[in-house]
């Protein structure tokens, strides 16, 4: 694996690349509180036909943090600019959490660029927003995003005891024993605990209930349909995510959506069957014309 720079969208992105230059274009997309690294499993299987892509998220770890630009519009483009920075005008994207976020968007904003697209355990914006009103159990699990509106207390809560919540989180009794070391989770506390990363990471979520931009989003969803394959790979043991969000997805695709349940997962789903989620990686990506000839 290569570590390097590139600027995109007007600021410095940190890239993790691996894979021939002349190969088409995966990038993946981390989650909150991760980073490239959380991609660490699925570099190998697949920059064996694949150019593979991995950034620090806007504000994330190695990747500038400027104090602007947390909104959805701004993230997606910077998918998009990443895209360009590589020199191509189409990409396929495999995405987890938040990053999942960005990859549904940007199959509505660009679907002109995107091959294949395959999120984990983030569901569809409208999907979500559909259990956020109507799931009592759902409304309950997504209690941190409502505390993360607060200006400056989740960062001092977040940060106290030497990022606790990192540790717990990776600990949680429904992700898979043995999943993360002592030495990973130094290290996502290491990432996290940079000047500024903490707070870039907590804004995606303060500009995330935004009613205008939701609604908005609602109405392109009823008019506009995801074209590309698309595979949603899913953690049943997901501690903030309910499995009822993987229902009622055929409406926003134009050809069958392929769902694949991991049970006895939870949400850091790569990293906790990475064997198992590489499988489903390389068949469904290598069912691509354009991957197949590389």
């Amino acid at each position: 694996m290569q570590h390097g720079y590139l600027k995109a969208n007007g600021i410095r992105f940190h890239v993790v690349e691996q894979g021939a230059p002349d190969a088409p274009l995966l990038l993946l997309l981390h989650g909150f509180p991760e980073y490239w690294y959380s991609w660490r499993h699925q570099f190998m299987p697949l920059a064996e036909h694949y150019r593979v892509v991995a950034p620090d998220l806007r504000g994330y770890h190695l990747t500038d943090k400027p104090t602007t630009g947390y909104d959805i519009e701004t993230l997606t483009s910077d998918v998009h600019a990443l895209m360009e920075a590589h020199g191509e005008h189409t990409v396929s994207l495999v995405a987890h959490d938040w990053g999942g976020m960005l990859a549904w968007m940007f199959a509505y904003q660009y679907p002109e660029c995107l091959e294949k697209l395959v999120v984990l355990n983030c569901p569809h914006p409208v999907r979500f927003l559909e259990e956020w009103r109507a799931n009592p159990q759902q409304l309950l699990k997504s209690w941190y995003i409502l505390f993360f509106q607060l200006p400056w207390l989740p960062e001092i809560l977040l940060s106290a005891n030497d990022y606790a919540f990192i540790e717990s989180a990776f600990r949680d009794p429904r992700v898979r024993p043995g999943s993360f070391s002592e030495a990973d989770i130094h290290l996502y506390k290491q990432a996290i605990a940079i000047p500024g990363a903490l707070t870039s990471a907590i804004n995606y979520y303060r500009t995330l209930l935004d009613p205008t931009r939701l609604d908005a989003l609602v109405r392109r969803s009823e008019r506009q349909k995801i074209t590309c394959p698309t595979m949603l790979i899913w953690g049943t043991e997901d501690f903030a995510l309910e499995t009822s969000l993987t229902r009622d997805m055929e409406r926003f695709f134009t050809s069958p959506l392929r769902l694949e349940l991991i049970p006895a997962c939870s949400h850091w789903i790569q990293q906790e069957a990475p064997e198992v989620v590489n499988r489903l990686l390389v068949d469904f990506l290598l069912r691509s014309p354009l991957a197949s000839a590389n």
